[in-house]
């Protein structure tokens, strides 16, 4: 091996190693398979932004989950082979494990297990940058936390700094751990209080100005388009939950100011504990006047992420709130083509094609939020200025509602363009 291969391969060997993952998911009954592509696709998408690597799919068709350990125990034998031959570090679920399954699981397999609350819950805890995020999630990862903990269960050392001596093992070091962990919840709810209370004092220091909200599910570009209005340099990555902390900046778009939030993304089985726990910072959704939903009309699956966002707002109590939708990269999905070009277009070629009627998205969604929606690319800019025009309309009706008076119809031109 010559001098050059040698400082390559000890360059290898203190690399650091990524942990691999398999991943495990249940077909319901209807559920095609495209759609479980998309949802193991979504799941290995969260796994990458974790920072493991998804390297196996697992997945099997049952009417409801097995009591003990989820999967069938001949799809857990398949598991516990895999992981043994590959020496994968951990084994991901697409869905929520009840305490015993998860008992049950890292007893027989002997790898980390993580379900889909869990594995977000560490995303959020990665990516939480102000006090209120990081007690909000902690708070969350805690609470789920404590009905689970085993012995095998490896999550506490990176809070404790590693394993420490405490007195006792088995069963009296699991107590000491709920105790520890029910001591943490009582100082993580008594410090949110606070941050609670200064959050609701600065928010009525912002009554009196138009307040506007970007919704939407994760990884659309709420992000950029924030950046792309208000100039600044929000943390913008093409990552599931990029942005986890509410962010809130001043905006004034043709003489009239008002306040604009990015808010953390929507995602399909969002965990309950995160969603209480983020109840103050979803306060900025749920006190808006005005809220923007982006959605990524590039996927797939787009109309499904339109569900789950509004299915979300209803549980936090902000389903009523006047919508501008925004569809968002329309640089990445092809119209729908003229008569002509489809009369020439084979049969296999117009069902595998995945075209976009945005006329159709436009009069459907303009009928049900009584908005016309707008079609745009924030990473490019591409009808960018539609886009203000259409935001300009909606905040200024929201605020002759605060100021009926502050402008006359006479001086005031609908029509005119955006600054």
């Amino acid at each position: 091996m010559s001098k050059y291969s040698r400082k390559l391969q000890k360059l290898y060997d203190t690399a650091p190693k990524v942990p691999t993952a398999v991943l495990v998911s249940l077909i319901s009954q209807g559920q095609t398979d495209q759609e479980v592509d998309e949802y193991l696709d979504e799941l290995a998408f969260l796994t990458e932004t974790m920072g493991a690597k998804a390297v196996y799919r697992f997945t099997q068709k049952m009417e409801k989950p097995d009591i003990r350990t989820f999967v069938g125990s001949g799809k857990l034998e398949e598991i516990q082979a895999y992981i043994e031959h590959f020496e994968t570090d951990m084994v991901i679920f697409d869905d929520d494990l009840s305490p015993s399954q998860m008992r049950n699981l890292e007893n027989e397999l002997k790898v980390k297990i993580y379900d889909r609350s869990m594995l977000i819950l560490d995303i959020f805890l990665q990516r939480a940058q102000t006090a209120q995020a990081k007690t909000q999630v902690e708070l969350a990862r805690f609470q789920y936390l404590l009905p689970r903990l085993t012995r095998m269960w490896t999550h506490l050392e990176r809070q404790r700094g590693g394993t420490a001596t405490r007195g006792g093992a088995g069963e009296k070091e699991i107590e000491t751990d709920r105790r520890d962990i029910r001591n943490k919840i009582t100082l993580l709810k008594n410090k949110l209080r606070q941050i609670e209370k200064q959050g609701r004092t600065q928010r009525k220091g912002r009554s009196g100005i138009v307040r506007v909200a970007l919704v939407g599910y994760t990884n659309v570009g709420k992000s950029t388009l924030m950046n792309l209005i208000t100039k600044s340099k929000i943390l913008a990555e093409n990552k599931l939950f990029a942005t986890v902390d509410s962010t809130v900046r001043k905006v004034v778009l043709d003489r009239v100011p008002f306040l604009l939030s990015d808010t953390v993304g929507f995602i399909r089985k969002l965990p309950t504990h995160l969603i209480e726990s983020f109840k103050s910072t979803l306060d900025e959704i749920r006190e808006a006047d005005l809220l923007v939903h982006v959605v990524d009309i590039s996927h797939p699956n787009f109309e499904d992420h339109i569900q789950v966002v509004e299915q979300t707002l209803r549980e936090i109590d902000a389903g009523d709130k006047p919508v501008l939708l925004v569809f968002n990269k329309i640089d990445l999905v092809e119209t729908m083509p003229s008569e002509d070009a489809m009369m020439s277009m084979t049969e296999i070629e117009l069902e595998e094609a995945d075209y976009k009627d945005f006329d159709g998205l436009s009069t459907a969604y303009e009928k049900k939020y009584g908005v016309k929606p707008v079609f745009m690319a924030a990473s490019s800019g591409t009808k960018v200025e539609e886009f203000r025009k259409a935001l300009t309309q909606e905040v200024k009706k929201q605020h002759l509602k605060i100021y009926p008076h502050y402008l006359e119809p006479e001086t005031y031109n609908w029509e005119k363009d955006t600054e």
